[in-house]
């Protein structure tokens, strides 16, 4: 037991940006290790979905909201403001009537799709060990 938690305690050492052994205590601390890091930007219940539903080209906000009914729009709005901050997603608002606002993945966050590829996979066969029902973001 003392050997894994040895290995744990180096892997995370090494995932860190500046080897400090010490971690936030709140989500609001900046972490320095880039699971953490990678984590904080993802993190929100609909985010991945959004970028899924993105990934097939830019969409108006409408349009984002229609595809995912499940949403509130007060969430979608929340979530499309933090990925646009963190550089994720970029917002071109054309000037027009009624004004029309497009979303679609940066060139930065198009390094992301791959790793939420990954993290599907891995949810999908989570939810066959499971036993649990997924309806997946392409249904």
């Amino acid at each position: 037991m003392r050997g894994a938690i040895l290995t744990q305690l180096f892997v995370l050492t090494k995932l860190s940006v500046c080897g400090s052994l010490s971690m936030p205590v709140s989500k609001k601390e900046v972490s320095p290790c880039p699971i953490d890091a990678m984590l904080s930007v993802v993190d929100g219940r609909w985010k991945g979905t959004i970028l899924w539903r993105l990934s097939n080209g830019p969409l108006r906000t409408s349009e984002l909201r229609r595809s995912i009914p499940e949403m509130t729009e007060r969430m979608l709005i929340r979530h499309l403001q933090e990925l646009v901050r963190d550089g994720i997603l970029l917002r071109r608002q054309e000037s027009s009537v009624p004004p029309c606002v497009r979303y679609s993945i940066s060139k930065y966050g198009w390094t992301l799709v791959p790793v939420l590829e990954v993290i599907c996979m891995w949810g999908r066969n989570h939810l066959r060990r499971t036993g649990a029902a997924c309806r997946t973001a392409s249904d």
